[in-house]
């Protein structure tokens, strides 16, 4: 358990970063008056998202390995971080969709029907629904959480002389 601790503690934080987001884009109008920006600055997120993957894998650099940590020993913690956080990614999408804006898809589902994107409510809402971003969200978290900690590691990782 011990070996682990760290990857959970940074999957939480993560978690409580990501619904915090959430919050934000809620509170400056991109779930309702300013909608058709949504998808496109959402992914702004990314930001915090890899600075919070490479403070974890630092920290379990410095607190686990020591200050010595292997490209390998980094992706093993990264895999696991990015398992991890999208274990309580529907938790976290459960949160956004009942707590924090129960108002996002029925938002989002009239104004892409009314831009064309969707013809139909109907193909709107088999869209954007929780179920669709629950999964979408996992496996988003262990895609990009790979990428992330791959190339992280390369700078990350100790040198060997």
């Amino acid at each position: 358990m011990k070996s682990i601790q760290i990857e959970i503690k940074w999957a939480l934080i993560f978690t409580v970063v990501a619904l915090l987001w959430m919050v934000l884009e809620k509170l400056v109008g991109l779930h309702d008056t300013y909608i058709d920006y949504h998808m496109y600055l959402t992914n702004l997120f990314a930001i915090p998202a890899i600075v919070m993957m490479v403070l974890a894998l630092k920290d379990k650099k410095k607190h686990f390995y020591d200050g010595v940590m292997s490209y390998k020993q980094g992706l093993k913690s990264g895999i696991l971080l990015s398992i991890f956080i999208a274990v309580l990614s529907p938790l976290a999408q459960w949160i956004t969709t009942y707590v924090i804006t129960p108002e996002y898809f029925p938002n989002v589902i009239q104004r892409s029907v009314e831009l064309g994107y969707y013809a139909t409510t109907a193909d709107a809402e088999a869209q954007f629904n929780f179920q669709n971003y629950a999964i979408q969200g996992a496996f988003g978290a262990v895609v990009m959480g790979f990428i992330t900690t791959a190339i992280a590691m390369i700078f990350i990782r100790s040198k060997n002389n």
